[in-house]
């Protein structure tokens, strides 16, 4: 097991010790936690070293470890991966699945969701924000919301993908392309953390917005804003899409590992190999991503 899943799965643990409040003295069976995250007990062991380190747990007379710091006095760091709420999670990847396949209409109003997927209107709000942010909804002139266009064929996608295949790697190779250096290495830390581990729990949505995040990064380098506003409105388009298919594991995990090579190419200075590498990845992962979607 890698330090960097380590690191990750004590994050998790840490941060369900604070949502669930556990108080100082509460048990942490590894057993029952390998269950909860879906490992064996051989990550859940090492993690649990990791905090007893840190001070956030403490071994058991009786063997195993117990909560030792309150959760209201937990220092939380941020993971480079998000940590989402599983019913959140739910609720938006119900909504997304119900636009794609037409059950939900254009135009809806707030009520309706609510008593549609039985949230709150404070979760509801929650999930809407999210949804403005990544940009397939709009609010009406005074009441309802409107869902805006996106990719709903097999077809459809395929072509996204062939624009893309013209467009990045053209932006590497732009006149005025600046290298954001810092943005870079925020991405190769996301996309580490992702091959380290994190791409076997990782979401569809968060598996879309960790890559898309890192080509939208490189396209804004290019300096080109018509590179930038194309490639952004492709994945718009092509979101909900990518959360309707089948999640390939050890495929995502390759993908991964591909952006970091590419990353290190560009962070060495080498454009013109980074647009040659930027093309074959795009190539292989629109026929990957073909025979996942050949039935929609």
């Amino acid at each position: 097991m890698t330090r960097g899943m380590s690191e990750l799965l004590a994050q998790r643990i840490e941060r369900w010790i604070a949502d669930e409040g556990l108080g100082k003295g509460t048990p942490l069976p590894e057993r029952s936690l390998a269950e909860r995250f879906k490992v064996s007990r051989t990550p859940i062991r090492d993690a649990l070293a990791r905090l007893a380190e840190k001070g956030t747990i403490a071994p058991r007379e009786e063997g195993g470890y117990a909560v030792l710091t309150p959760p209201d006095a937990l220092v939380l760091s941020a993971p480079a991966i998000e940590i989402r709420h599983d019913r959140e999670e739910k609720d938006y990847l119900r909504i997304a699945e119900d636009r794609l396949s037409g059950a939900l209409p254009e135009r809806v109003t707030e009520n309706e969701l609510m008593r549609r997927y039985g949230l709150t209107r404070a979760g509801l709000a929650s999930v809407l924000q999210r949804i403005i942010n990544e940009g397939w909804i709009e609010r009406l002139p005074g009441k309802g919301w409107q869902f805006l266009p996106v990719l709903s064929t097999g077809s459809a996608y395929d072509q996204g993908y062939r624009l893309r295949i013209l467009l990045e790697p053209a932006a590497i190779l732009e006149p005025n392309f600046q290298l954001d250096e810092v943005g870079l290495r925020r991405c190769r830390d996301e996309q580490q953390a992702l091959v380290d581990g994190a791409v076997e729990w990782a979401s569809p949505a968060q598996l879309f917005d960790a890559n898309s995040h890192l080509h939208e990064v490189i396209a804004k380098c290019s300096g080109n804003v018509f590179i930038v506003d194309g490639l952004r409105r492709v994945n718009r388009l092509r979101r909900l899409m990518e959360y309707r298919k089948d999640v390939d594991r050890s495929a995502s995990a390759l993908r991964c590992k591909e952006h970091l090579t590419l990353i290190d190419l560009l962070l060495s200075g080498q454009r013109e190999a980074a647009a040659d590498f930027m093309r074959l990845h795009l190539r292989d992962a629109a026929r990957e991503k073909a025979g996942l979607l050949k039935n929609t």
